[in-house]
């Protein structure tokens, strides 16, 4: 009966060759229900080929990751048929492309994926923006590892059939047109529209609320079942709600999709934690290990960041991301609004919406321009963007979120300082929204321009002098319009990372992790009475070592004051039981303050308006 479906379902999507020709699109089908060796089979129909050769194509890099991940690397036992079934000549001209001879002749071409999480420690894929297949229980599909275009054919229509078994249920964006619970049937105008839009297959644990029009999902895969959507439900709700209002009128979304996956934090699954945005949807990886309230607060973050992609690149972009090509891309200049100014919008909706106060807000911007500061401040900022695929400005790919968001700050400042307060950044991206619009993208040359427009010329000036000249940033000066200077301030520290960064702990050749024999011990250590070389057997119940330490750390970062902590250990090879009271290291650290009263009507407009 479950082949009978399958065939039946593969019938009822492909038709007959002359029909898909004759409409010349794309169709797709994956077969979920039928896992061999960790693989699934993939089924293309192609429209029609009026040259003597083709070629099919699976991304080197998507939109969003700024990296070359070569995702053809994960395809195996490509075929190309006629319609007799009889094979065409193939030639792989590199890891994500195949040139198919007698090209008029093509039918279908099939092909086997296998998925990137269990075998993480042999690429550098980021897990959000890779692929899982664990049959009967969970598939992360994010379209571009699974489903390829061909040669001068990116802009034709596609139709997905993906069968699956009955028990797990596709969270996703995209409208399933078909009513069967084990066959969905998706429909995108072109490919980048698909690649746009991720899936999650898994037991259905999903609730939905609707925000100002938008209707928001929130999916959840718990290996264990110990997180469900229900938990994060409500504080996501209250954010999301929270960012709605902060943006007002900017964009036209009906409907976004957080698909959460939580990972057991072993090698052989997910273990690069975080985001990858999408138009209407974010795919997020987080460790299962964390407690449900530190969960949370790393959603809030992580999933605002994702969620305020709608206005940049969603509602303004380049014609280098509209027409984004896959394998040969050329990179927008723009990093510093694409990613610069959602990231400065993650931070100051919080501020704005009384969900972090004043000073937190501070102490995020203090640790941006550290962190920025470990990299080249006189790099061009355009000319990085531009190169950002090259050295050494690959290497400088995470300043964006850092230099990127500081950049939107001083526009931010410059721009209330102008008008009394009246207008900042966000009427900017409004105002550039209007002007262009998700399907009206802008020449990459002629943006500072248009923001000058739309701005001030002392906007236009900023633009040409700290974003695409050399010039460091003097971000006192800018403070200083606020009514706000620098001072020392002590934060809390991380229990295993000084500053952030160097660590009080090793692995031995046993993969056992343990407190450097010569470190300072700080005082989260003495307060629970460890000493050097002690060796970390658990911490919580949850057992660490060499494989999952990054999960140790991550847990560690949201650990609060005088929550109570359980650990054993072991000290010259006898075990001990710990039990106390999570003292958090205290660090000194450069910071500001407002000191000036009399901007204080300004910083208001600034932080509140």
């Amino acid at each position: 009966m479950k082949q009978f479906i399958c065939t039946l379902a593969l019938a009822l999507s492909f038709g007959s060759i002359a029909v898909a020709q004759k409409n010349n699109d794309v169709k797709v089908a994956i077969n979920l229900k039928e896992v061999k060796d960790d693989k699934v089979m993939v089924t293309i129909i192609p429209p029609a080929v009026d040259t003597e050769t083709t070629t099919f194509y699976i991304p080197k890099i998507v939109p969003g990751t700024y990296s070359e991940d070569n995702y053809g690397k994960f395809l195996e036992n490509f075929k190309a048929l006629d319609k007799k079934g009889k094979e065409l000549t193939v030639t792989k001209l590199d890891d994500n492309s195949w040139k198919i001879a007698n090209a008029k002749k093509l039918a279908k071409i099939t092909y086997l994926v296998n998925d990137t999480y269990d075998v993480e420690g042999t690429h550098e894929i980021f897990s959000p923006a890779g692929t899982n297949i664990l049959a009967n229980e969970n598939f992360v599909i994010n379209t571009h590892g699974f489903i390829g275009y061909f040669d001068a054919k990116s802009e034709v229509s596609y139709e997905v059939t993906i069968t699956h078994p009955a028990a797990l249920w596709g969270a996703t964006s995209l409208v399933d047109t078909n009513a069967s619970n084990e066959i969905d049937v998706f429909t995108s105008p072109r490919y980048a529209d698909l690649v746009d839009h991720p899936i999650m297959y898994s037991k259905p644990d999903y609730t939905t609320f609707t925000v100002d029009g938008m209707e928001i999902l929130i999916a959840v895969y718990s290996p264990t079942g110990a997180i469900k959507a229900q938990d994060i439900t409500p504080q996501m709700e209250i954010m999301m709600r929270a960012q709605k209002k902060f943006l007002g009128p900017i964009n036209s979304t009906k409907k976004y999709s957080v698909l959460l996956y939580l990972s057991n934090g072993q090698l052989t699954d997910a273990h690069g934690y975080g985001a990858l945005e999408h138009t209407t949807s974010t795919t997020v990886t987080m460790p299962e290990a964390l407690p449900v309230d530190q969960l949370i607060e790393q959603l809030k973050d992580v999933v605002s960041h994702e969620f305020f992609h709608i206005v940049t690149p969603l509602s303004v972009h380049s014609k280098e991301i509209h027409n984004f090509n896959y394998n040969t891309p050329k990179m927008s200049e723009h990093l510093w609004m694409y990613e610069g100014v959602t990231e400065y919008f993650a931070n100051l909706f919080q501020v704005n919406q009384g969900l972090i106060t004043e000073d937190e807000f501070y102490s995020r911007i203090a640790d941006k321009i550290k962190q920025s500061k470990q990299f080249d401040e006189t790099m061009n900022f355009t000319n990085m963007s531009k190169n950002i695929l090259k050295e050494p400005y690959k290497d400088a790919y995470y300043n964006v979120y850092l230099k990127g968001a500081l950049i939107a700050m001083c526009i931010d400042i410059q721009m209330r300082e102008l008008s009394n307060g009246q207008k900042g950044i966000l009427e900017l991206m409004q105002a550039l929204s209007k002007e262009y619009g998700s399907n009206k993208p802008f020449n990459d040359e002629d943006l500072f321009a248009k923001i000058t427009t739309l701005s001030y010329p002392e906007v236009g000036e900023f633009l040409k002098k700290y974003v695409a000249g050399s010039t460091p940033i003097p971000y006192d000066d800018y403070f200083a319009k606020m009514g706000v200077t620098k001072s020392t301030v002590k934060k809390t520290g991380n229990p295993f990372l000084k500053d952030g960064q160097i660590p009080y702990i090793t692995v031995n050749p046993s993969k056992e992790i343990l407190i450097l024999p010569d470190a300072p011990l700080n005082d989260f250590m003495t307060n629970l009475g460890l000493k050097n070389s002690d060796v970390f057997v658990s911490v919580n119940g949850t057992a660490y070592n060499f494989d999952n330490i990054y999960d140790l750390i991550a847990i560690s970062d949201t650990w609060k004051e005088g929550d109570a902590i359980t650990m054993k250990i072991k000290r010259d090879g006898k075990e001990m039981d710990i039990k106390g009271k999570v003292k958090l290291p205290s660090e000194e650290a450069e910071g500001f303050h407002a000191t000036d009263a009399s901007k204080t009507k300004l910083k208001e407009a600034w932080l509140k308006g």
